[in-house]
């Protein structure tokens, strides 16, 4: 992706942007805000407030630096900030802005150690990235039949409590049109407008199949009280009733089960990271119910588990769907009590059968290592993450 010339420079900023790398981040943040407060519209100013975005895409400059010419390492980082940046509109004349900023703050930060040519490299570095994204967003955005950051009215026709802190909110185009298409385990962006002037976009995971005549996202409400964190959250859950009009940017999304074929599957989410395991079991559940499916959830206790009757729903179609239910506080009849554990699953042939995972962090690594140590190739295990992760912000 860099000249021979280049590389050098840039393997040498690998310790020190493991070193620098948050001073990096944070002086990008704050010199391309004040500069384009515009931006704050495109970008979770809750992870901002709370400092997660800033260490995330210090973790990602370094991740990028340290794989630049691993292209099998890259790739599919690459794939999910396609999908997350159409999902947000970014657009071709973003990334100038940001690439000025990115190599401002490391000339800031490093002081007399940015050399000139150490910039240059950089400049290189990100010029031929951002190439790339480009281009793969332009693709994206001409397949799916939009313009960048183009929203559609949705009138919301039910929102039902699927738990203690999860509502569901199904909706169909204003315009009375067509649904967009999207498979199980996609995305899309609500756009709240708050009576201080702010934006946001938050990402929700589409909680039922397609093919059905409605749209449906099952939305945490994340308290954070005067943090801005949960504020989208709390707005929806606050504030959405039957009637109302929802503002949504065309599902994306590279996070994909596999849903359409006769082979056996594994399903492992944990707390909101239902949502997308749903949406792939109603799938299964309208075009192939005779499949073979292990379905396992993790849940502090019933009232925080989310979407039991869909699993009800998807058992009594579905004779060898296998669902298995963890309750970390509570010992109730038919779940198992504790966090989940490979061992209390029921088997399945490890090096030939896809396991996708979906819930907190510590949950995906515990299972993901458990995976791998019970002889499960990475190839086979796929996973989605709700918020930043790696590169996700670099540009």
């Amino acid at each position: 992706m860099i000249s021979s010339a280049s590389r050098p420079y840039i393997d040498a900023s690998v310790p020190v942007l493991r070193e620098h790398g948050l001073a990096i981040t944070t002086t990008f943040y704050r010199s391309m805000f004040d500069a384009h407060p515009e931006l704050k519209n495109l970008f979770n100013m809750g992870n901002q407030a709370s400092g997660v975005q800033q260490q995330s895409l210090a973790s990602a400059v370094f991740a990028y630096a340290a794989n630049i010419g691993n292209a099998a390492a890259l790739g599919p980082v690459v794939s999910r900030i396609v999908h997350k940046h159409a999902a947000v509109g970014i657009r071709a004349d973003h990334y100038p802005i940001v690439g000025h900023h990115l190599l401002g703050a490391i000339k800031t930060v490093l002081g007399d150690a940015a050399t000139e040519p150490l910039l240059k490299a950089w400049e290189e570095a990100y010029t031929s990235l951002a190439r790339l994204l480009i281009d793969a967003e332009a693709k994206m955005y001409e397949q799916a039949g939009v313009q960048p950051g183009e929203t559609r009215a949705m009138r919301v026709t039910e929102v039902a409590r699927e738990s203690d802190k999860v509502v569901s909110i199904r909706f169909v185009p204003l315009d009375g049109g067509a649904l967009p298409p999207f498979k199980a385990g996609q995305y899309l962006s609500v756009a709240v407008d708050f009576n201080d002037g702010r934006r946001q976009l938050r990402q929700y995971s589409l909680s039922d199949a397609p093919g059905k005549d409605s749209l449906r996202i099952s939305v945490k409400r994340e308290d954070g009280g005067a943090h801005p964190a949960g504020a989208v959250s709390t707005w929806l859950h606050d504030n959405v009733h039957v009637g109302d009009v929802l503002n949504v940017i065309h599902p994306f999304g590279d996070f994909l089960p596999d849903t359409e074929s006769n082979e056996p599957v594994v399903l492992l989410s944990a707390g909101v990271g239902i949502t997308p395991m749903v949406s792939a079991l109603n799938r299964i559940a309208m075009v192939n119910p005779q499949r073979r499916v292990i379905f396992a959830h993790a849940a502090r206790n019933p009232a925080q588990h989310a979407h039991q009757a869909d699993i009800a729903a998807a058992k009594a179609r579905m004779p060898h769907l296998h669902v298995v239910t963890f309750y970390e506080e509570t010992e109730t009849e038919g779940a198992l009590k504790g966090k989940m554990e490979l061992a209390r699953l029921p088997s399945w042939p490890r090096t030939e059968t896809d396991v996708y995972l979906c819930g907190p962090l510590p949950f995906m690594q515990a299972q993901w290592n458990a995976l791998l140590a019970a002889g499960a190739p990475a190839g086979r295990l796929h996973r989605e993450v709700f918020g930043p992760d790696l590169l996700d912000n670099l540009l």
